[in-house]
């Protein structure tokens, strides 16, 4: 969803403001709020590119996604999404520049998931060992839980995964089993 050149361009136009306003960090969290908005109502999207629902409506629907933190710089980045008429665009736009940040700033994105929800204490456990695995990096987290992992937990940083599910431990031993045969 965050392919495409048109969100692309209008991100990066809007990275570019914002650091000539210093509002750089300040920005990527409001877009941090806003994706996390889209996804916890994906009809928010449907809406956005409705043809029938008035660019009005559109407006405040973006200005509220961001929540109370909605500053000038979005603010004003909102109304030229909708002056141009580009809101069906607008939520490749802000993965696009939370992209744009992370990779401007050096950011990598760390997912863990687990079987279960855990206790704090073993997720800052957790947290310890990947930070210890990727010593110098700027780490954010988040995490997921998915029981199909039946145990353990996978940890994804950008291209590189640490496995020490259940699930990926049965798997290697049906294939151990299949090649011994």
């Amino acid at each position: 969803m965050d392919n495409g050149l048109i969100p692309y361009r209008y991100a990066k136009a809007l990275y570019k403001y914002t650091q000539e306003k210093g509002k750089t960090e300040e920005v990527y969290n409001l877009m941090k709020r806003v994706i996390a908005s889209f996804e916890a109502n994906p009809r928010l999207q449907k809406v956005l590119a409705n043809p029938f629902v008035k660019s009005a409506d559109k407006e405040k629907l973006l200005l509220s996604a961001a929540g109370d933190g909605a500053d000038d710089a979005y603010s004003r980045f909102v109304k030229l999404i909708i002056d141009h008429s580009r809101e069906e665009f607008a939520y490749g736009m802000m993965l696009a520049y939370r992209r744009i940040y992370r990779t401007e700033n050096h950011i990598s994105q760390a997912v863990v998931t687990t079987a279960s929800n855990l206790g704090e204490q073993q997720m800052k456990k957790i947290r310890e060992l990947v930070k210890n695995a990727f010593k110098g990096s700027v780490l954010e987290f988040s995490e997921s839980v998915n029981p199909d992992l039946i145990g353990g937990f996978v940890i994804d940083v950008d291209s590189v995964r640490m496995d020490a599910s259940v699930s990926n431990e049965l798997e290697q031993l049906r294939q151990t089993l299949l090649r011994s045969k």
